[in-house]
């Protein structure tokens, strides 16, 4: 077995993990064909099959759920002792990918980024903006970064920054033609710019005062799944758009939007970044963490 190497058993360790050739690929950074042809190769040197291959799915024959058994523990040992040996480099480096929902890229890591990587320039951060909830581990991911609701229970959190509300917002000229709402439902005989998330749900608009929860659907005259395309027709007259606070504080403070029935949108907790806690982080990810407790400290959010 002189010509069988680590990445051979990582490579089928992975499929066997996560039962799906695209997923182990993304896991590894390979190609789905390279990542087959290994496989093949490795099941050739054994002289045995190791995995059931259909169009739909992946699974484990007798002799590759026995190899699995007895080599997974061994690799997470390995790899358990190579995080620890990485981490007494003085230098973090090695890629980062990190999973997060748009309004977080924009208004939680964009500012971090260009600081983090100027201390850390041995470091390869990728962020991928991505609203729908996905396995952050069987896609490849070091960590992730969602708000609290979505949050698995054997994930590491850690809060990214204060609590967030969400505004409505109009310009101005729409307001002063047509009048403010008293109450939420007011807006069902307004003009309104709605979101669609990528699942393909409309997002209802939920507000809450003095314990009571209201949520209304007013009918659009704009569904966005792209929050710039909201403000810009908000700011030109179009009607209310729903939205996180951060991304239309400026333009409220320069008087291009009017923010209404602010004491029906309380705050609610920030976004927070994730991770399996089955393993201690790897260096990349662990100066990040350090990072943003740096961060919330320095910009008083501790």
């Amino acid at each position: 077995m002189s010509d069988l190497d680590l990445r051979d058993l990582s490579a089928f360790l992975a499929v066997a993990r996560t039962r799906n050739f695209r997923r182990a690929a993304v896991e590894l950074q390979v190609s789905v064909s390279g990542l087959s042809q290994r496989l093949r190769d490795l099941e050739e040197r054994l002289g045995v099959r190791l995995l059931h291959r259909t169009t739909r799915s992946v699974g484990l024959t007798e002799a590759g759920e026995l190899l699995r058994t007895k080599v997974a523990p061994a690799m997470g040992d390995i790899d358990v002792a190579l995080q620890q040996a990485r981490s007494l480099s003085a230098v973090p480096s090695g890629r980062l990918r990190i999973n997060a929902p748009a309004p977080a890229v924009d208004l939680i890591l964009a500012p971090m980024v260009t600081p983090f990587l100027q201390r850390y320039p041995a470091i390869q951060l990728e962020i991928i903006a991505e609203t729908s909830l996905i396995d952050i581990v069987a896609e490849g991911f070091d960590a992730g970064i969602r708000y609290g609701e979505h949050l698995a229970q054997d994930m590491i959190a850690i809060s990214l920054g204060p609590p967030e509300r969400y505004a409505v917002v109009a310009s101005s000229q729409y307001i002063a033609q047509h009048g403010p709402p008293s109450v939420p439902q007011d807006l069902l005989q307004h003009c309104c710019i709605r979101t669609r998330f990528a699942s393909g749900a409309l997002l209802d608009w939920e507000f809450e005062k003095d314990g009571r929860e209201v949520r209304v659907a007013p009918e659009p005259a704009l569904i966005a799944s792209y929050s710039r395309l909201g403000l810009e027709a908000s700011e030109g007259g179009l009607g209310f758009f729903m939205t996180f606070e951060g991304y239309v504080r400026e333009a409220v403070a320069a008087g291009r939007l009017v923010s209404v029935l602010e004491d029906w949108l309380p705050p609610f907790p920030g976004p927070f970044l994730y991770y399996p806690s089955r393993r201690r982080p790897p260096p990349a990810l662990a100066a990040f963490v350090a990072f943003v407790g740096e961060w919330r400290r320095r910009h008083g959010a501790a």
